[in-house]
């Protein structure tokens, strides 16, 4: 606060000539608190903000009030000129849009002033795939009650917990593969993000396709086994060696079928766009060894992205989000490019790295999707 009172040009702390004269306090304008700035007057602004305010015969204020809620006033900040304050975080429940300042005596002085409270924003979920019935979780930030959660086709979900930037949500019957939407008294923000989403999948097991382990699909989940989130889903479940060379899923173009072409040739081109996701459940941690994944590539190349530990789900699905960019980082570390081509791309999951691993790993819904959507 010091520096910043040094920085803004005001002198904080009362001498003589700058102590009450006795008229009535007035406020000539609101200000920032940017040097470089000082001649940006505002009407409002947003929570947690410091700004100046500024007038006359200002200095026996002793509270400030943003609509019903009260600021932290600190004395070697107020003066006759002027008051240094921080608008308060917290989110009012009576809406005013006034500015109330209380002097000594119970004098009131009321200036018009719009706390600009955000709207909910709404970066993530623990996972992106979650059976009706169950909770999902969102990550975001903003998430003032009252508020609704909507999925796709308009279904609006049971909210089970809600903190200022994490929503619990029952997901309803019936919700279809998009964007959610977050709405509180502020506004209102779709996910840019899809829920159960099922753009460019370009490993899946529904049905298997390509050269490797068909065994390791399960198709009927029984009783220890992870429940399925979007049909099929692939399940590692057995001692994997240090070094040794255990082809998971994938293969050729030809060999895998269509999806092989479902990566959009605006990630190869501008990886930097796109997440690599997908869903993975641990019912032991996955603490060793690596895991080796060739995506958008025109060839198998072994030492590919490689996706490390640890990660224990402890029997929990959960999204994973890989940055595009670094994997096809990882390609050019090992001296190859990728490109676009449209008879589809070679898949490969390898298990290949130091250390034995005891794997019992779920994996399904390998995609490449866009980071932000445009509007």
């Amino acid at each position: 606060m010091t520096v910043l009172a040094a920085l803004i040009g005001i002198n904080f702390s009362c001498s003589e000539d700058e102590e009450p004269s006795g008229g009535q306090p007035s406020i000539k304008y609101v200000r920032v608190t940017r040097p470089e700035s000082s001649d940006s007057l505002l009407t409002g602004a947003f929570q947690g903000s410091l700004i100046a305010i500024v007038g006359e015969n200002l200095a026996g204020a002793q509270e400030i009030w943003f609509n019903d809620q009260k600021a932290t006033l600190t004395p070697t900040y107020v003066t006759s000129k002027s008051i240094l304050v921080s608008v308060p975080s917290l989110v009012p429940a009576d809406i005013t849009n006034k500015m109330r300042i209380i002097f000594g005596g119970g004098q009131t002085l009321e200036h018009d002033f719009e706390v600009q409270i955000s709207e909910p924003t709404v970066s993530s979920m623990n996972s992106e795939y979650v059976p009706d019935g169950a909770v999902a979780t969102i990550k975001g930030d903003f998430f003032y009650e009252p508020l609704t959660v909507t999925f796709p086709g308009g279904i609006v979900g049971e909210l089970v917990s809600v903190e200022d930037q994490t929503i619990q949500v029952r997901v309803p019957a019936g919700v279809n593969p998009g964007q959610i939407t977050v709405t509180t008294k502020f506004g209102e923000t779709k996910s840019d993000f899809w829920f159960r989403d099922n753009r460019n999948i370009f490993l899946s097991s529904d049905p298997f396709t390509g050269w490797w382990n068909e065994k390791y699909v399960v198709t009927d989940p029984v009783e220890g086994d992870p429940v399925a989130i979007n049909g099929n889903y692939i399940r590692v479940k057995e001692a994997i060696g240090g070094w040794a060379w255990k082809e998971v899923a994938g293969g050729p173009p030809d060999a895998m079928g269509a999806i092989s072409k479902n990566i959009p040739d605006d990630a190869i081109l501008r990886p930097a766009d796109y997440n690599l996701k997908f869903e993975v459940n641990t019912k032991k941690p996955y603490n060793n060894n690596m895991l080796k994944i060739n995506v958008g590539l025109n060839d198998f190349v072994t030492d590919a992205y490689q996706w490390a530990p640890p990660i224990d789900t402890k029997g929990e699905w959960v999204t994973i989000v890989i940055p595009f960019e670094e994997v096809a980082g990882s390609y050019a570390t090992a001296g190859v490019k990728m490109a676009v081509n449209p008879n589809g791309y070679f898949t490969r999951l390898l298990f290949h790295g130091g250390g034995d691993l005891d794997a019992d790993i779920a994996l399904d819904n390998f995609r490449v999707v866009p980071k932000v959507l445009r509007k």
